[in-house]
């Protein structure tokens, strides 16, 4: 057999091509977590083998484009998930905004700054999006907190909405919480409560309470056992514990002191009407423990992080992006979050929301240091198939659900969910 100068070359390229595939699925198993859930091993083989010309390509073009939207030090998970070239976003959702003559998807406002600033948990819940844990170390520092209190300022953005993991856990949350109502800012926390009972952490009703932060609490049914199913054995009990404490210091009960609750179905459906499940949930918590609250909202889940390992191992990935898509509701579009906010990553990377923080689609307009209001107002919102979760049925967002529903399925929805 004649082996020429020629094919030496292309066997050396292809065996470099297949030992970068191998080197990334033994060696990195944190990067193609995401991955995996869309594509399984073969197709994300498949990936990797081009992923190094395509490496190239997108530095290319970011470096045209967008020159601060990749920092060396992360230039393998920034590019890897730049909408640019990227074979996993098969842009079905692209493909619906052309069709209902939505393609200019641009951002609106800049009403809330939302900020990750770690992902350690106490908890490590079934629905988790970011997949927090109390494993995780990835924390938000000082230093970028501060960016973050500037970018917010130079947004004039009403609100620093603060989410995790357990943000509470931060070592500089309390110090971050007081520098943003000093700047003028509308605080709000994300918590999952059960933190309130963890040594360290038990005076944060009185520290929220003094400062009125507003609290919006996960609480995915009004019913033990599928609370209890979704984020672990005694999570509901202790909820109602730390509801009643902040209950008796004028959470819920005073307007000063608002207290929402956040539900999300439990199984791969859509969440029933808002305020007619808002009704139950008053219904069976004041009834049952006299627990007040102010809002609920309700949050789809999104086929992403844990959830959507749960579906893929259930047999209903397909099933649950199916139905999200045919459930597509236009008039959701103008009010979804990624219109109006800017999230920020523990990095400090910048995002249009917190799903696209969990896939590591990050808005390509660099890191919090570069921040410009007038740049980012101009931006395209990144999409992934993952987006039709927010504008199915009533839509979703961090503020519960985006449209009026006369669905009417509230009767025994946590039961159903589960």
């Amino acid at each position: 057999m004649i082996v020429n100068k020629g094919m030496i070359a292309v066997l050396a390229i292809l065996s470099g091509f297949v030992g970068h595939a191998i080197i990334k699925m033994i060696y990195l198993p944190e990067t193609p977590r995401c991955e995996l859930q869309h594509q399984g091993w073969v197709l994300y083989a498949i990936r990797s083998l081009i992923c190094p010309v395509q490496w190239h390509l997108r530095m290319g073009l970011t470096l045209i484009y967008s020159p601060n939207a990749c920092h060396w030090r992360d230039r393998k998970e920034c590019l890897m998930n730049l909408s640019i070239l990227n074979p996993l976003a098969d842009n079905r959702f692209d493909q619906r905004l052309r069709h209902v003559g939505e393609e200019d998807f641009n951002a609106i406002s800049i009403r809330t700054v939302q900020v990750n600033v770690g992902l350690k948990c106490n908890l490590a819940c079934h629905h988790c999006h970011v997949e927090s844990s109390p494993k995780r170390t990835e924390e938000m520092t000082w230093e970028i907190m501060e960016l973050v209190l500037q970018a917010a300022k130079k947004a004039h953005a009403r609100t620093i909405d603060i989410t995790g993991g357990a943000p509470e856990m931060n070592p500089h949350f309390r110090r971050f919480v007081d520098a943003a109502i000093a700047q003028g800012h509308e605080v709000m926390v994300r918590t999952n409560l059960t933190i309130m009972l963890e040594e360290a952490y038990t005076d944060l009703p009185e520290f929220y309470a003094s400062r009125r932060v507003h609290l919006v609490a996960s609480l995915p049914c009004y019913l033990e056992t599928n609370v209890d199913r979704q984020r672990g054995k005694r999570v509901y009990q202790e909820s109602v514990e730390i509801i009643q404490r902040l209950n008796a210091l004028g959470y819920g009960v005073r307007q000063e002191l608002p207290l929402d609750l956040v539900y999300n179905p439990g199984g791969p459906s859509l969440p029933p009407e808002q305020s007619a499940l808002e009704a139950a949930y008053r219904k069976e918590l004041g009834t049952h423990f006299g627990i007040r609250f102010t809002k609920l909202y309700t949050i789809t889940n999104l086929p992403i992080g844990r959830f959507q390992h749960d579906l893929q191992r259930q047999g209903y990935a397909e099933k649950y992006q199916d139905l999200l898509e045919r459930t597509f509701n236009k008039s959701t579009l103008n009010e979804l979050m990624c219109r109006h906010q800017l999230h920020v990553g523990w990095d400090g990377t910048t995002y249009d929301c917190d799903f696209n923080y969990a896939l590591k689609l990050s808005a390509n307009t660099g890191h919090i240091r570069d921040f410009d209001p007038a740049l980012f107002l101009a931006r395209r919102v990144v999409t992934g198939p993952h987006c039709f979760g927010c504008t199915a049925g009533a839509g979703s967002s961090c503020g519960g659900s985006l449209v009026a529903d006369d669905a009417g399925t509230a009767n025994n929805a946590c039961g159903a969910a589960g």
